[in-house]
């Protein structure tokens, strides 16, 4: 996956930090700046994009 892809996260990941961003630029930050807080925000929150739901082996 490049850098920045963010296909592998939730809707629900990908709608906070469309909401975290927002908030960010109406306290005068930059678009870049304001997507790099937001994702990082969510990142730090949620450990990154979606958790695989695969099943471990007892072994």
């Amino acid at each position: 996956m490049p850098r920045g892809d963010k296909s592998s996260y939730t809707d629900k990941q990908k709608r906070q930090a469309e909401h975290i961003e927002e908030s960010e630029k109406k306290e005068g930050k930059s678009e870049k700046e304001a997507e790099r807080i937001a994702w990082a925000t969510v990142n730090k929150q949620d450990g990154g994009g979606k958790k695989g739901g695969g099943s471990k082996s007892g072994d």
